[in-house]
């Protein structure tokens, strides 16, 4: 059978009216409208099995706990870096700077950047907190 004329209304990679991208993830609202509308459009002569929708369902289920979880940990470990960050306030940071003087300013304010956290010192120096730095 010869088919013509026919073409996509949407590409993969196709933006909403609003201009941003749809969305690559179905969360459980969504999940249980399309678990719904496979059921009333299935072949009543050929059933689906029920394993096949219980089985998808906690697989979303298992993957939302994971993100909930990550979500919590993240918030944890930003505390945590805050926590850690407002103890190095007033201490006394020495380090080398990369043309190799040796340098000492007391801890005038923290930071949390990507990745870790910069100190601003008392002497105006920025540094990131890291290997090479001691904190007495």
């Amino acid at each position: 059978m010869a088919v013509d004329g026919v073409s996509s209304t949407r590409s993969a990679t196709s933006k909403t009216t609003d201009g941003t991208a749809p969305p690559t993830t179905v969360n459980y609202n969504q999940f249980l409208q399309l678990l719904i509308a496979q059921m009333k459009n299935q072949d009543p002569t050929n059933p689906t099995d029920m394993t096949q929708y219980m089985s998808q369902f906690a697989q979303l289920s298992a993957i939302e706990q994971a993100v909930q979880t990550n979500t919590k940990l993240d918030t944890l470990l930003s505390s945590t870096a805050l926590s850690q960050a407002e103890s190095l306030i007033g201490r006394t940071a020495t380090f080398t700077t990369p043309d190799g003087q040796s340098t000492t300013s007391k801890i005038k304010s923290v930071r949390i950047i990507q990745g870790g956290a910069v100190a601003s010192l008392e002497n105006g120096t920025e540094v990131k907190l890291g290997p090479g730095i001691t904190i007495s």
